[in-house]
């Protein structure tokens, strides 16, 4: 997923900094926005936020 996401339309980067921004930025969308199949289909920032809410109801 990253090497398609990342790479899709690029056939090189300018230097190491913007790879790496690249990397950062899919890093960061995957880990926090992308929805998860183990989550419900969630965002995980969404399905904690849930868990949240219903830990303090409970």
């Amino acid at each position: 997923a990253l090497k398609r996401e990342t790479l899709r339309g690029t056939r090189r980067f300018d230097g190491a900094r913007a790879c790496r921004l690249a990397v950062f930025r899919w890093t960061t969308r995957y880990n926090t926005r992308r929805r998860h199949s183990a989550n419900g289909q969630q965002a995980p920032i969404a399905y904690e936020q849930q868990s949240a809410t219903l830990t303090l109801a409970a």
